[in-house]
């Protein structure tokens, strides 16, 4: 059954919002001041689908991909972009807000630069055994085949045929394929999860799928079955060969942006703790000026990290060190050698940390973020144990997404 809604306003997770006396309705790619008409969503009551837009908001612009509402990637193509980064900064303000924390909120910082340097492509069999390639539709888990995107970075330009000649390989059926790729100054590196029982047969045609595409690098599960070239990236002066499957942030402006800011503030430090460092964007770039120890829980980064530290020269001193951070934080006892923290954990955050921060003497904390929510919890733990936050820089690197990252100052 359709009805007609008026949309007040953009919600966090990028739907529009429409006001009724028994709670909100989402609707998603609308704007506030729209009048839609939206159908219902089974098993969702508070969930419309967009049927029509009847009265559209002049903030409304044509979205750029063919593939806009029907593939899960992108959640505001349609809404004018002073607008939009109007309220992608407005989200960390109010978050802020909600959670009782008063702190100058800077203008958002695009990072978006020429694209997304990593996807993960999905692969399934469909009905009558037809192969899907692509991107998780919205809300779902149907795969919508996809021909090209115009978020990527040219340096993916051949992942989207490359995924198509793995996923032909190894049929999935049950299980989709997940098959990650990163572009790389030697070529694409590619994992790919969930095929299964592989036999020698289909690894020696893994093999030459990775020599026809040119790929860097083909792992299975983080088994290599072929490098052609060691899939480097470059971090200021340092060159860090990827452990198979690594996280690496999204784009390289995303990178070079939150490190630019991480490095600002730490700038008159002399001994930094970089925690949940990966393979070493902020503690790479710190060396440069400050001796740096780093953690991180996963050991294939670290070890990365390490090397890429030792093999370059004219950077002070770098320790990396494997340690789960969520389990085993530092305490104030090993935090008290640092004059400066830089952390920034995964979207869960890190609570645990930053009750061990709240309760050091350490000077100077620097926060970065993934996820809005879980940054002003522990923010707000940083500031009941004595800290003052000196201000918050929104930063867009998943740009057409509600995703935004954070990069704060805390002082004592």
């Amino acid at each position: 059954m359709a009805e007609i809604l008026f949309i007040d306003h953009v919600g966090h997770r990028g739907d529009g919002v429409a006001l009724s006396p028994g709670g909100n309705i989402y609707v998603p790619y609308t704007i506030g001041g729209e009048t839609v008409e939206a159908a219902e969503v089974h098993g969702h009551p508070d969930r419309r689908r967009l049927v029509e837009v009847r009265q559209a908001s002049p903030e409304r612009i044509a979205p750029f991909c063919p593939h806009f509402t029907v593939c899960g990637g992108c959640a505001i193509q349609h809404w004018d972009e002073a607008a939009y980064r109007a309220w992608k900064r407005n989200i960390a303000v109010e978050t802020l807000a909600q959670t009782g924390i008063a702190g100058d909120v800077a203008a958002l910082v695009d990072a978006h630069g020429s694209g997304r340097r990593r996807i993960t492509l999905h692969a399934r069999m469909g009905t009558h055994e037809v192969l899907k390639v692509g991107f998780a539709a919205a809300h779902s888990h149907d795969i919508i085949p996809i021909d090209r995107c115009p978020i990527l970075d040219p340096a993916l330009d051949g992942a989207l045929d490359a995924a198509w000649a793995i996923a032909e390989t190894l049929k999935p059926a049950r299980k989709p394929l997940d098959i990650q790729f990163t572009a790389t100054s030697g070529g694409l590196d590619v994992d790919v999860r969930g095929s299964g029982q592989v036999t020698m047969a289909m690894t020696t045609k893994l093999s030459a799928i990775a020599q026809a595409h040119r790929l860097a690098r083909l792992t299975r599960h983080g088994e290599l079955v072929l490098m052609r070239n060691p899939p480097v990236v470059t971090m200021a002066t340092a060159q860090v060969t990827l452990p198979p499957g690594s996280f690496l942030q999204a784009t390289a402006a995303g990178e070079e942006t939150l490190a630019a800011l991480v490095l600002d503030h730490c700038r008159k430090a002399k001994h930094v703790a970089d925690l949940f460092c990966g393979v070493g964007p902020f503690a790479l770039r710190l060396a440069a000026t400050s001796r740096v120890t780093a953690f991180d829980s996963d050991a294939g980064s670290v070890a990365a990290l390490q090397k890429a530290a030792t093999t370059t020269s004219g950077l002070k001193p770098v320790r990396a060190e494997t340690r789960d951070l969520f389990r085993r934080p530092l305490v104030p006892q090993e935090l008290r050698d640092y004059d400066a923290i830089v952390f920034d954990p995964p979207r869960q955050g890190a609570q645990a940390q930053a009750t061990q921060l709240a309760a050091s003497k350490v000077p100077l904390v620097v926060a970065v973020s993934c996820n809005v929510t879980t940054f002003a919890r522990d923010a707000k733990i940083l500031l009941d144990g004595g800290y003052r936050i000196d201000g918050v820089t929104p930063v867009d690197q998943f740009r057409h997404t509600p995703h935004v990252e954070l990069v704060a100052r805390f002082s004592r």
